[in-house]
């Protein structure tokens, strides 16, 4: 079996922490069991381009139960947590492709490893394989049925793709589901962004001003969670719908030009480029913790901070200090990567539970109905997103109520008045 990962023997220590992941993933769970009895992905080769933490574990062996050929890389160069891509290789026999620190030449040699096998099913989290299948291995793209999108950044790459009309194969935007981005995106990034932080500085957040920019779900659950600390949040935002929001929830909105100069703790979450800048490093405050936690690490202009910076050192795990002629110091936490995965470990399982349950009924879904689907991208049909969000109301033993057929009637009807 072809691989490549840091330890084999880091294997038992993986298997322990996946168990203890999937105490908390009783829809997958579910799933999974559905899944070994009846063999929907029989045969259909997969490859995964994920975080590669102990959740994605489960949703690999899952994958497998169903029959799938699985293979995985990682999503992000520093995401990686080593014992759980030991345990799946020596454990599960499925092939792994990433080591946490890897070079830029290493992850895109992982990412064609992972292509290897000719997928006819892909699974991104910001839609690494779909680009590098659209430019470095277009002969794969015949073989592929359909593939899932788990981020808001790959989501918008993949429907700029569709319209431009370059997509050749179906994507199910998999962030756009309700049970993925109103809970994942919000509960998961709010409280793992602020526990790498909190573990990367081992600073009060109490009392500081925490400015989060960009305010979308993301955004929003880091905002809530800093807040929850004792922070006092600023947001900044382009969008005025959003901004206004970030208002109305009691946060104070400012431009990052006037933001920069007050803030203690910055994370950006907005899916663009140079959200920080030249202008803004040369206005923080002596020891301002910059980081992000946003896909990719293009956030935060670090080339420029580089360039500002008379010298460097990494003053403590994840976090690196850049001394400036004036004698601040800026402080970048896991060189401008998901700081939630860099140094902490992602999203609690519960949240993630959801998430790989829509990542893998999506692929359920895409093998049955392969023959209808276009080449666009597709948000998660509604019977799944509702399927997912009963399972885990159920494995919560929480009961709701149904409609009477006399509500259902007035719900669909027109001619009952007030």
């Amino acid at each position: 079996m072809d691989y490549h990962v840091k330890d084999e023997a880091l294997a038992e220590k993986g298997k322990l922490r996946i168990e203890w992941a999937a105490q908390s993933m009783p829809v997958l769970r579910s799933i999974r069991e559905r899944f070994e009895r009846e063999k929907p992905l029989q045969g259909v080769r997969v490859a995964a381009c994920l975080h590669v933490t102990t959740e994605t574990a489960y949703l690999a062996q899952a994958l497998k139960a169903g029959g799938a050929e699985i293979r995985v890389c990682a999503s992000n160069p520093l995401s990686t947590q080593d014992d759980v891509a030991a345990s799946l290789v020596v454990h599960d026999r499925i092939p792994v492709f990433a080591i946490k620190g890897e070079d830029k030449d290493t992850y895109y040699r992982h990412i064609h490893a992972a292509l290897g096998h000719k997928p006819a099913i892909t699974m991104d989290d910001g839609a690494d394989l779909v680009s590098t299948l659209h430019s470095d291995r277009r002969d794969l793209l015949e073989g592929l049925i359909g593939g899932t999108e788990e981020t808001t950044t790959g989501v918008i790459r993949l429907r700029s793709m569709a319209e431009k009309g370059v997509l050749r194969y179906p994507i199910i935007a998999v962030n756009d589901a309700d049970t993925k981005h109103l809970f994942d995106n919000r509960y998961g990034t709010g409280q793992s962004t602020i526990d790498g932080i909190v573990r990367a500085t081992n600073r009060l957040l109490a009392g500081s001003i925490f400015v989060v920019s960009g305010y979308g779900w993301c955004g929003r659950g880091v905002a809530m969670r800093a807040a929850g600390m004792g922070a006092r949040v600023v947001v900044t935002e382009v969008d005025p719908l959003r901004a206004l929001e970030a208002v109305m929830d009691g946060y104070q909105v400012l431009p990052m030009a006037e933001a920069a100069p007050i803030g203690d703790f910055f994370c950006t979450l907005t899916g663009d480029i140079h959200v920080i800048g030249r202008e803004h490093f040369q206005a923080m405050k002596d020891g301002a913790i910059v980081c992000n936690s946003g896909h990719f690490n293009v956030e935060i202009d670090l080339e420029t901070l580089a360039s500002l910076a008379v010298s460097r050192r990494t003053i403590r795990d994840f976090v690196e200090e850049f001394r400036m002629e004036d004698g601040r110091r800026i402080y970048v936490l896991g060189e401008g990567r998901l700081i939630n995965l860099a140094a902490a470990e992602g999203h609690p399982s519960s949240v993630m539970d959801m998430s790989f349950a829509n990542q893998a009924l999506c692929a359920e879904y895409m093998v049955k109905n392969a023959a209808r689907l276009e080449r666009r991208v597709y948000r998660v049909p509604e019977a799944i997103d509702r399927e997912i969000a009963r399972l885990k109301l159920e494995s919560m033993n929480i009961a709701i109520d149904r409609l009477t057929p006399e509500q259902e009637k007035y719900l669909h009807s027109w001619e009952m008045g007030t």
